[in-house]
């Protein structure tokens, strides 16, 4: 590998786990700041949410634009946005002001991904490309595995600040590794789909912002229903703009290879079906479990070591013939299982009794992640690699953030149905339980924990058998778009790193 190489990929990988490592840390860090800053439902929920809404609305824009005008610069310009917003994180002194300071470091994680990724596509090709991928992958469980126990700790000795100062300074090192990166980009002249990007974040902004409403508002409130309608309707509009623009930010024929529509869903899956345990787990087994935020953290450690783990074992397995169908196929039926599995929980549950479950879901997740990303850029041409890493983000990290909030919502609603008030469930959610009564709450809170997991694990399952089926034996246009990708007019590769 040369130097250049080993910059680009070690300046990528750091902001590979970074990123998630401050995305796990927070769910730990969560009853924390909603006793220091007073906040609960779904202000407090924000500053999980929030930030996973910007970066899923920003990731496709960012990996169009670096298509356009230089994969590195998106990077480069995401590490400065996401340390900024990590900073004023740390200095904020309202749930406001920490939900706004999320959401901008939301919008540069965007650029790090999408931008990132890019390079990494861009950079290397083939059997390297699968390597360098499922490292990225390891990368991101490192962060995810590190996160809770790290954060934790922090939280518990130094205050919650702390871990958002460190996370700033994670950024400014992500700034000065992108100097070291060669720029690539699509030819011709740019332009922007300006109309395509606003409607994509709006969809994305209005939808998920109803959705997390209805933990507090109820499903049936006006405050939630006009959001999410609003939000369908400027994805409709969405669809109509790209389908009669020239320079798309998204190129809806990447839908029409189902291969690749495939390889998407599974990323979604392996972000989506994980995320309400990842978000919520820590939460319940501090409130009703009675542990300790830095127990909490080492239990989490259950779930996220095999994702450190596995990764390089995945891509090992497919540069070795084990066909990627039948890998992706176990990868997502184990995260499915074991949401189902934790459908043991209950307040008085060991270590011990969580960890079958929870290293389950964990292996689902490290067998593939990152893999997929790799097979599913395999079927893109060079020019339409940031467009490709960016919807490919954009699904997962949109995934992630929908699926957070719907997991914490139907906790509210199976709470509100057994509690009998909305402030009273919103309260459990948070894990904030009355001292009187604190057993029953804790009882009540366990059975709509086994009702989410359950739906989890059917959503699950029938997402893996139509991922199972897509990616069954190719139509003759799916080969022929997989082995000579249309070129695209105006558009030559400009990529010195091959």
């Amino acid at each position: 590998m040369t130097g250049r190489r080993a910059v680009t990929l070690a300046a990528v990988l750091l902001g590979f786990l970074a990123l998630p490592m401050l995305m796990s840390g927070t769910t730990v860090a969560l009853p924390r700041i909603g006793a220091d800053l007073h906040a609960s439902g779904a202000a407090l929920q924000w500053v999980v949410v929030g930030y996973f809404l910007a970066a899923a609305a920003m990731m496709l824009v960012a990996g169009s634009l670096g298509d356009l005008f230089g994969r590195r610069r998106v990077f480069a310009a995401g590490a400065a946005v996401y340390a900024a917003g990590a900073l004023a994180s740390a200095l904020a002194d309202g749930i406001l002001l920490l939900n706004a300071a999320r959401t901008l470091s939301g919008i540069g994680a965007a650029g790090v991904m999408a931008g990132g990724g890019a390079v990494l596509g861009a950079t290397f090709t083939g059997r390297a490309r699968t390597r360098v991928y499922a490292a990225m992958g390891t990368t991101a469980g490192v962060g995810l595995a590190a996160g809770p126990t790290l954060s934790g700790w922090m939280v518990g000795a130094l205050g919650w600040r702390a871990t958002f100062a460190l996370f700033a300074a994670a950024g400014l090192l992500m700034l000065a590794g992108a100097a070291g990166m060669a720029e690539s980009r699509a030819g011709g002249r740019p332009r922007v789909d300006v109309p395509g990007a606003l409607t994509l974040i709006a969809a994305l902004t209005l939808t998920l912002f109803g959705v997390n409403q209805a933990s507090d508002a109820g499903w049936a409130s006006t405050i939630v229903l006009l959001p999410v309608a609003a939000g369908l309707a400027m994805f409709v509009t969405f669809v109509l703009v790209e389908r009669g623009a020239q320079h798309a930010v998204l190129d809806l024929g990447l839908l029409r290879d189902r291969r690749f529509l495939a390889w998407t869903l599974a990323g979604l899956l392996l972000a989506a079906g994980p995320a309400g345990v990842t978000a919520y787990l820590p939460t319940y087994l501090q409130a009703a479990g009675g542990a300790s935020v830095q127990e909490a953290g080492l239990i989490m450690l259950m779930l996220t070591t095999p994702v450190l783990l596995l990764p390089q074992l995945g891509g090992f397995l497919i540069n070795h013939g084990v066909r990627p169908r039948a890998l992706v196929t176990v990868s997502l039926s184990l995260i499915a299982a074991g949401n189902a599995w934790l459908t043991t929980l209950h307040p008085g549950i060991t270590a011990t009794g969580l960890l079958a479950p929870l290293a389950t879901i964990g292996a689902g997740m490290g067998l593939m992640i990152g893999t997929t990303d790799a097979q599913a850029v395999n079927r893109v041409e060079q020019d339409r690699i940031g467009m490709a890493t960016g919807l490919l983000n954009t699904v997962r990290a949109g995934g992630g953030a929908l699926a957070t909030t719907l997991f914490g919502a139907a906790l509210a609603t199976a709470l509100h149905d057994r509690a009998g008030e909305p402030e009273r469930a919103a309260r459990i959610v948070a894990g904030k339980l009355a001292e009187p009564g604190r057993a029953l709450e804790a009882t009540l809170l366990t059975e709509a924990w086994h009702l989410t997991l359950w739906c989890t694990t059917g959503v699950c399952a029938a997402a893996t058998l139509a991922v199972w089926a897509l990616l069954g034996s190719p139509r003759p246009h799916d080969t022929a778009t997989a082995t000579a990708p249309a070129p695209r007019p105006g558009l030559s590769s400009r990529n010195p790193a091959k």
